[in-house]
């Protein structure tokens, strides 16, 4: 847990010197008092100290110091006599590097830990190992639903980590305090920070405020009722002094009436009719006018109706805001706008947003690469064209017997013949005599 020596901080003189000092451990998951023999302006708040143990020694760092030291064993009920442990030296290097490792390996130790204790079936979780400052001593940490046997388990740890073994019983919620975490309000836990005991919490402290029973949102990490229920609990307990007692019911002329929600520091119960014809309707009333309608009642005098308690077109005017923060505003499109254009483009609104397709599609065919036919002879004319073509034609056409040979190079052959006979039968009969012609010769 965090402690701030703010009297260390300012240069002022203590006339009056205690000699003992808060001494903090592995980030302040267990704080113990020792004795300072060596006066008191020889340490400061934040030094490295080697301190006495049991069996050896063990390192730590000095967190209260003075007449705060004073207050502080007082609000924990320890006197001086109950402190045993005194202040050997300063820790140096060798110290602080020692005590490093001795950190780093109780990861290994905790999951060798675990593993054993789950071997030998035992019903307990190791929650957290400490190592003393010189590693001749190690505490494990476990919690329990009930009484344990652990003699077989602690003769394994000593053959396991051949250190003196230390076995002690926390609850969930001093185990959350050491292994520490973020809590649903995005702060770090009250229990590893600040708070120092922990008091009983029960499903009473949400009923006072009007929060609902849900398990999931009140409970901690350690699987406990959250301790900030506590918090705000007093204040809710007076404000509730000034209700009226037994006003779940009141009754008026155009039926009963029952408490649905109280908003309780604007001092307002809301009502609604049992009727189901009058039902979604909410009438917020003070509770000095519950109590005058209570009063009523008690007489068999129901009044008319509800609304005659309160000013209607007053509820119902708009809030007149002078200032409005809009940090962190964003305009989002709305999604019946979204949900439309997806409709559209199902029915084909893609046709719409691009009116050449269809042009591009028509124009599709005319882009295709045209055959190139090879002319026989650079004479043969239009008609050597139009054979040529109907020679494709045919040659396109798919063989229906695909074992009989292919005879299409030599088909091409002869009806290139055919054209140059034709041809010269022609210039025969042409009457002009100029028209020479190579083929002829």
């Amino acid at each position: 847990m965090n402690t701030y020596d703010w009297i260390s901080t300012m240069d002022l003189s203590d006339p009056t010197e205690y000699n003992y000092v808060e001494v903090s451990f592995k980030l302040g998951a267990r704080k113990e008092f020792y004795a300072n023999e060596h006066g008191a302006g020889r340490y400061n708040t934040g030094d490295w100290i080697v301190v006495e143990a049991q069996t050896g020694y063990d390192l730590g760092q000095i967190s209260l110091m003075g007449e705060l030291v004073r207050m502080q064993m007082k609000k924990k009920h320890t006197s001086e006599d109950r402190v045993l442990g005194k202040i050997i030296r300063v820790a140096n290097e060798r110290d602080i590097e020692k005590l490093e490792e001795a950190r780093n390996s109780e990861k290994r130790a905790l999951v060798r830990a675990r593993s054993i204790a789950y071997t030998m079936g035992l019903d307990m979780k190791i929650g957290d190992v400490e190592y003393q400052g010189d590693m001749r001593k190690a505490t494990f940490f476990y919690t329990a639903k009930g009484r344990v046997d652990f003699r077989e388990l602690v003769k394994s740890y000593v053959h396991e980590f051949r250190v003196k073994i230390e076995m002690r019983q926390i609850g969930s919620r001093q185990e959350s305090a050491r292994i520490g975490g973020l809590g649903s309000c995005g702060r770090e836990l009250c229990c590893s920070t600040w708070l120092s005991d922990f008091k009983s919490v029960n499903t009473a402290a949400a009923r006072y405020q009007n929060i609902s029973i849900n398990q999931t949102k009140l409970s901690g990490q350690c699987g406990r009722l959250k301790c900030c229920l506590n918090y705000e609990l007093d204040t809710y307990m007076d404000a509730l002094q000034y209700f009226p007692v037994k006003a779940d019911h009141i009754y008026t002329q155009k039926g009963r009436a029952t408490l649905m929600k109280t908003d309780i520091f604007k001092g307002i119960m809301f009502y609604c009719y049992d009727d189901i014809n009058m039902r979604g309707v909410f009438h917020p009333l003070d509770k000095e006018q519950v109590k005058t309608i209570q009063a009523m009642n008690a007489k068999n005098i129901q009044p008319e109706d509800l609304t005659l308690f309160y000013d209607v077109a007053v509820l119902d005017k708009p809030k007149e805001v002078g200032y409005e923060d809009v940090t962190g505003q964003i305009e989002l499109p709305s999604i019946a706008k979204k949900k439309s254009n997806n409709k559209n483009k199902r029915k084909g609104g893609d046709r719409n947003q691009n009116p050449n397709l269809n042009n591009n599609q028509q124009n599709s065919g005319n882009d295709r690469p045209k055959k190139i036919v090879r002319k026989a002879d650079e004479n043969t004319g239009s008609n050597s064209g139009s054979s040529a073509a109907t020679d494709s034609t045919n040659n396109s056409e798919p063989n229906s017997n695909p074992n009989a040979p292919n005879n299409s190079g030599t088909n091409k052959r002869k009806g290139n013949w055919k054209n140059r006979n034709k041809n010269k039968g022609d210039q025969s009969n042409n009457p002009n005599p100029n028209n020479n012609n190579n083929t002829t010769n």
